[in-house]
């Protein structure tokens, strides 16, 4: 029985890459959809986030949303 430690590296390291990177992609998703708290002194009132964060946040679990199904297809597709 033979390892082929380069191929198990090349797996390891995409697969660090893209978690990373999906990971990065939602909470980048949680961010602009959280609300942000007013300034010390103020009403203690959270506004809601403008509407390019929100933008921004769904194209981010959009791209997730993306990752996730084509790693579904290549698992299933055969």
């Amino acid at each position: 029985m033979s390892i082929d430690w380069a191929a198990l590296g090349q797996v390891f390291g995409v697969t660090l890459v893209v978690t990373v990177g999906i990971v990065g992609l939602f909470t980048v998703g949680i961010v602009g959809t959280s609300r942000k708290p007013q300034r010390e002194g103020e009403a203690a009132v959270a506004t809601a986030p403008g509407a390019g964060a929100r933008a921004g946040a769904v194209a981010a679990f959009a791209m997730c949303a993306a990752a996730v199904a084509y790693g579904i297809y290549l698992i299933v597709a055969a």
